[in-house]
């Protein structure tokens, strides 16, 4: 019945979270429409930015904190947030420890949250034993 999947956001400021998904992820949009739609492909899923039209836009303009997390595995979690640092968008906590690894949230330029999460690779978890 579902042929396929996507996570989509929406943004008012399109262009300014174009400019920093391209820079976290380092890699420019697969697909672009200009002042419209850009997409990214990323590790076997994609991830959508729309800009609403006129007539919706009402409906994204709260200034409520949005309800998305959007994890992101990273093999290196202090160079991960070194780059958000670079972008201007620092983590605004510490990194946490959980059953699965060790991960810190941030925020993208509309305030979407980011997890960033470094798993637990086997090796250190032998050590830890």
């Amino acid at each position: 019945m579902i042929k396929d999947a996507l996570v989509t956001l929406a943004s008012t400021n399109f262009e300014e979270l174009i400019n920093f998904y391209t820079q976290l992820l380092e890699k420019k949009p697969t697909t672009i429409i200009p002042n419209i739609y850009a997409e990214f492909q990323i590790c076997g899923w994609r991830l959508g930015i729309f800009q609403p039209k006129q007539t919706h836009a009402s409906e994204f303009a709260s200034s409520s904190t949005s309800k998305i997390s959007l994890c992101l595995e990273v093999s290196n979690l202090e160079n991960a947030i070194a780059h958000l640092t670079t972008l201007g968008y620092p983590p605004p906590g510490e990194i946490s420890l959980a059953a699965h690894g060790r991960e810190i949230y941030a925020y993208d330029p509309d305030g979407n949250r980011l997890i960033l999460h470094e798993a637990i690779n086997s090796d250190r978890v032998m050590k830890q034993k």
